[in-house]
Order: C-alpha cells, then structure tokens, then sequence
C-alpha cells in the first residue's frame, strides 16, 4: 500500500491535511473515512479500516477537520455544518486527485457528519458509520458543566480526552439545530451502522434511531464489547473487516473467485482475473493464496510472481532444514533470516554451469543467523543449508510432464 500527503482547503479556507491510501493496482473504488469529534485522521481505528479496503483495491481519503490534527484553521471556530462542509470538499478533493468517493466511512461525530453529507454527494453509494450518534447534540454531553459557562460567557474551555477544546456558544447552537432523520431517510444510499452495546460514549440507542429512520439496503453489526474509540487491535481490526466485505457488495470492486479445493496432493492455480493475471491457488482444503504480476505488467499486484513463489519455497525450505539441524544438535540457534534474490546472468558468468550459451536463472541466497553459535556450528548450518530438499531439487534434473484435462 502506498501512502500520499496531500492538502486540499477548507470551509473557511485553510489548508486541511490529509493522507491518501492507494492499493498496490489501479483503485476499483474511492472512499473518505471522517474521524470522531476531536480525534484525528490518524487514530488506530482510521488507519486499519483504511489499510484493509486499499488491500482490496480501494483507495481511501482521511484528513484532519479544520483545526484538529494538522490541519490549519481554529477549532473554536468550527461546528457540525462546518464539518459537514468540510466533508464535501473533501470530496471534492478526491474526486481532483482520482474519483469522487463511492464509499463515505464516519466515526462517532463524524458518523452524523457523513449522513448529513451522503445525499449531496454525487456517486456515492455507499455509507458505514462506527459509533455514530443519531443527534449531533448528543455530543454536548461531554461539555458537562461547562455547559452553563458556555451559555454565561459565550464559550468556555472544556477537557476532552484529556486536551483543552475552546467551545463556543454557536457550536452547542448548530449541533441543537440540526436533525438527521430526514437526511437519513432521504440519502439512497446503502447503509452499514457498526456500534457496540456496551459504547459509553455514544449510546447503542442510536444505532437503533440511525437504522429505524434509513431506508434499504441497510444492514447493522454489532462490535460487541469494543469501546468507542476502538482502541483494542482486535476490534479496530473486526470493523475494518466487516465494513470491507459490507462494502464490496455495492461498489465496483471485483471479487476474487475461490477455486474448489484441490485433491490432497495437487496444487491447482485457478484463473480469478480473465482481464489480468491474478490466479488462486489452493492446496488441498487448507490453504488459499493469490498470485499476480506487478501493475506494471499488468496485473493488479494482489499476490507474489511465479518466480517469488519459487523463490519463497527456497526461502522456507531453507529455514525449515537449518531449524531443523540445530534443535537435533540442541545448538542455540535463536533466530533464522533468509533471504532469496532471484535475476538471470550468462552462462559463461557460471563456473559450474554446462549452460555457456545464453543467460541463466540465478538464486542468491543470503542467511542471518541469531545466537550464541560458535564459528564451527555457522559454517556447519552453512552446509546443512545447501542440503534443502527444495534447494537439490532446483539444482538436479527436473522433468515436467503436460497433458490437457
């Protein structure tokens, strides 16, 4: 996955930072994840679900609202509609810089914002929202006290998430102001609501709300005991899966085909891409991988060459006979790296090759080996190493037979 900073400007002009996440191949899709209310594009739960959709061929927009994060402006000048128009020249941006967006993602406040926003978003197709509550006033709950020093003075500074935020009177105005039951109802877009039961923040209550007032396609899942800001891994992780798979189903992304198990011992590589090269292999009932060619070459670079799988099985093979060796020694081997480079040169370049004329595959093959082994014990794992079933095999001759099924 490759990552790019860009800027775009916001509702009152200043510069808004934002990250773009590009899949290895050409982008089937756009989406703009909105984060929560004062976090920043860069909080764990905005990473992982924008790194998993980029893996499947989705190129996704975060960026900071004015104020926050590192963009430019002043936080105590902003309020829901600002954010919600700061969406929409994210979108703009997005469609500058590939496509306008297909997907929208918010998270808690940034949930409502994208509701707000889906219905004046041309092409879009899709929205998904963790933790977002049904009215954006639910947000003033966490001003507490303030409230009335805010109403008295026309702001005051409030502690949330344990950094000051200067709040103004017209923010806690805005927010009262608006309603989300007709934009949600009226948006024509698919619509995934993710929420836990048990989020203290934002109530499960309204998920309930968002769901009753959408129209289909709609869907909800539960994140279980996952807190409001997804800060375990594993819950981060479990959003970003289900809003992946949710969203294929209604964007133009294509889905690799599995091949059927193959019988045990047979490899089957299975065509997933007629346009491209991407195959699906399967071994047996037990594991699935995916081979491709670069971009470059045309493919969508989603899994390893031919000639990285050949160089991979000499990778493990090695490793495999080396741990092999020295836990029967019982030497303090700690830790195994190989690694394997594959390139062609001539054959005159070769003192052992027959081969003179023309060029020849070559493997190099460089081991790191950890721990306290003597000079003796590495030179002998050096030998064991060129014993490796996959390595002799590569170096003897080999005869592969063909015939149409």
């Amino acid at each position: 996955m490759k990552t790019e900073k860009l800027t775009f400007k916001g509702h009152s002009g200043e510069e808004l930072a934002a990250r773009l996440d590009y899949p290895a191949g050409k982008p089937h899709a756009t989406a703009i994840f909105a984060h929560c209310f004062t976090c920043s594009k860069d909080i764990p739960a905005a990473r992982r679900v924008s790194q998993r959709l980029a893996a499947m061929g989705i190129a996704v927009l975060r960026f900071d609202f004015t104020g926050l994060g590192h963009s430019k402006g002043e936080f105590a000048n902003t309020n829901f509609s600002s954010n919600v128009a700061d969406l929409k020249l994210a979108a703009g941006a997005l469609a500058a810089e590939i496509e306008a967006p297909t997907l929208l993602i918010g998270h808690s406040l940034g949930g409502a914002a994208v509701l707000r926003a889906a219905g004046e978003i041309e092409g879009l197709k899709a929205v998904a929202t963790i933790g977002a509550p049904f009215d954006p006033e639910h947000v003033v709950h966490n001003f507490g006290s303030a409230l009335d020093e805010i109403a008295e003075n026309g702001e005051a500074e409030v502690s949330l998430g344990g950094r000051p935020f200067t709040i103004k009177q017209s923010f806690v105005e805005d927010v009262s102001a608006n309603n989300l039951r007709t934009s949600i109802a009226g948006m024509k877009r698919a619509l995934l609501v993710l929420h836990s039961p048990t989020d203290q923040t934002v109530g499960i209550e309204n998920a309930g709300e968002i769901f009753g007032a959408a129209k289909h396609p709609k869907s909800f899942v539960t994140l279980d005991d996952a807190d409001h800001l997804l800060t375990r891994s594993e819950d981060a992780e479990y959003a970003a899966d289900v809003i992946s798979s949710w969203a294929r189903r209604y964007l133009n992304v294509p889905t690799v085909k599995t091949a059927k198990n193959a019988p045990d011992g047979v490899v089957r590589s299975d065509e997933a891409d007629r346009d491209g090269f991407l195959q699906d292999i399967s071994v047996g009932s037990d594991h699935h991988v995916l081979a491709d060619e670069p971009a470059a070459y045309g493919g969508s670079n989603l899994g390893l060459t031919p000639y990285q799988f050949l160089s991979a099985g000499l990778a493990a093979c090695t490793s495999m006979t080396v741990r092999m060796y020295a836990r029967r020694k019982k030497w303090p081997l700690e830790d195994i790296s190989v690694d394997v480079i594959h390139g062609k040169i001539h054959g005159e370049d070769c003192a052992h090759c027959e081969t003179k004329d023309g060029k020849i595959d070559q493997f190099q093959r460089k081991i790191t080996l950890k721990g306290d082994l003597d000079e003796t014990q590495r030179a002998r794992l050096l030998e064991i190493a060129d014993k490796c079933p996959v390595h002799r095999t590569m170096e003897s001759e080999i005869e592969v037979t063909t015939a149409l099924v």
